[in-house]
């Protein structure tokens, strides 16, 4: 395996004071790899950096037609959301207007990652529920689907037929068979693939719309609800829906756990997928803005990307004591 070389760095002063290495890949639809930077076959769990991946039966089955799904709900079928008010709202909707609760949901509760919510619940003394996770978008797709093929509740068991059905079109668009897989943090299957096949993946996504099928349609749709919904994918003041509406329609850009970050440029038909290797999300923020501008889908002088790459690094009494940075060579 290829040493990861140093993606990012941050200094203090005139020192480096720490480095964040990892792999990253910009490929296109046929699978090749257009620029590479560590190890492009380095597998990798994509966490939720694949949520697209994860929604496209949804939308190739016919589910999300039968079920009336606006881009919208689609948009949170793809989110890894703040788990906000309009977020939580949305999702109790989605569910109620097909006859479900939260209690449906196998994702578990956590605490809303945004902040009003959450001091409004400890203030009312309320506790969370699984609307508030963030992947219950997700998961409301997942039961969606599960009502569509009239299939068991059990719907992240593996051989459940919603998960058999998002490991073999994740397989297909990747190109790779998972050479395995791991239980996230919402107990969904999590299937592995490389650096390389996640970028490919979301390149296959950015070409979409040009061909025919089900499965282009899809692809489409879901890229589409992604760039015309950005606040609904993350929330306020996260990189995805920041450098998103940075893009003004030139980019689905997607995080996942443990610093892997996506994006599907539609325009150039390309696909980009990275993983900081040491799980730094502040790194992996960086290296994908880094990458969005090296593409020319962003300003290097963007706010969204000066907030994260080459980004001054303050201290308590506002002063600039250090700096987030590319590395040399990078990208």
């Amino acid at each position: 395996m290829t040493r990861p070389p140093i993606l990012i760095e941050l200094t203090r002063g005139n020192l480096v004071e720490s480095v964040h290495a990892g792999h990253a890949a910009i490929c296109d639809s046929s699978g090749s790899v257009i620029e590479g930077w560590g190890d492009p076959v380095t597998v990798i769990y994509p966490r939720s950096s694949c949520k697209m991946m994860q929604a496209l039966p949804l939308v190739e089955s016919g589910a999300a037609d039968a079920a009336g799904l606006t881009d919208a709900q689609l948009a949170l079928a793809c989110a890894s959301h703040e788990g906000a008010a309009l977020h939580a709202d949305a999702v109790r909707a989605w569910l109620a207007r097909q006859g479900q609760g939260e209690d449906d949901l196998l994702c578990g509760t956590e605490m809303p990652r945004d902040r009003d919510l959450r001091e409004a619940l400890i203030r009312a003394g309320e506790a969370p529920c699984q609307v508030h996770n963030n992947c219950s978008g997700k998961h409301a797709g997942f039961l969606t689907l599960t009502r569509h093929l009239k299939a068991g509740p059990d719907y992240v068991a593996l051989d459940h037929p919603v998960q058999k059905a998002v490991r073999s079109s994740f397989e297909e668009v990747t190109g790779l068979e998972s050479p395995g897989y791991g239980i996230d943090g919402c107990s969904a299957p999590n299937f592995a693939t490389t650096v390389a096949g996640l970028a490919t993946a979301m390149a296959r996504f950015a070409a979409a719309g040009t061909g025919s099928g089900a499965r282009d349609a899809a692809m489409a749709r879901l890229t589409g609800a992604m760039i015309a919904h950005p606040d609904l994918v993350a929330g306020q003041g996260r990189a995805c829906t920041e450098l998103m509406r940075a893009a003004g329609g030139a980019a689905a850009v997607k995080t996942g756990a443990e610093a892997v970050f996506v994006a599907i440029l539609p325009r150039q038909k390309l696909g980009v997928a990275l993983k900081i290797v040491d799980g730094g999300t502040r790194a992996a923020e960086a290296a994908i803005a880094a990458l969005l501008v090296h593409l020319g889908v962003l300003a290097a002088d963007d706010p969204a990307v000066l907030r994260r790459v080459d980004a001054p690094i303050m201290n308590r009494a506002g002063l600039q004591v250090g700096q987030v940075r590319r590395a040399a060579g990078f990208p």
